[in-house]
């Protein structure tokens, strides 16, 4: 059953970004250019994390992977952000 979940979340965040794709697209509207930014932004970290859930997990074993594998990707987000004014200066 928890299987199915992650199965149907996945499919439900790809959808969600091929939404957000299209919102991108449009050329009538800067604020839902800006929705379709972040929603495929959202959406694909969202399904970074969806996707590296071991498909074993049952309950709140899904939970705590997501919480995991979200936390390190917030840790390699924030840690480019930080260096990035470091690597720049090598750089000159």
């Amino acid at each position: 059953m928890e299987s199915r979940f992650l199965a149907r979340a996945e499919t439900a965040l790809i959808v969600l970004m091929l939404l957000g794709f299209v919102l991108i697209t449009q050329q009538w509207s800067f604020g839902l250019y800006q929705i379709g930014l972040l929603t495929v932004i959202g959406a694909t970290i969202l399904n970074i994390a969806v996707t590296n859930v071991p498909r074993a997990s049952h309950g709140w074993g899904i939970l705590r992977a997501l919480v995991i594998i979200l936390a390190v990707v917030a840790a390699v987000f924030g840690l480019g952000i930080v260096l990035v004014p470091y690597l720049a200066m090598l750089g000159q």
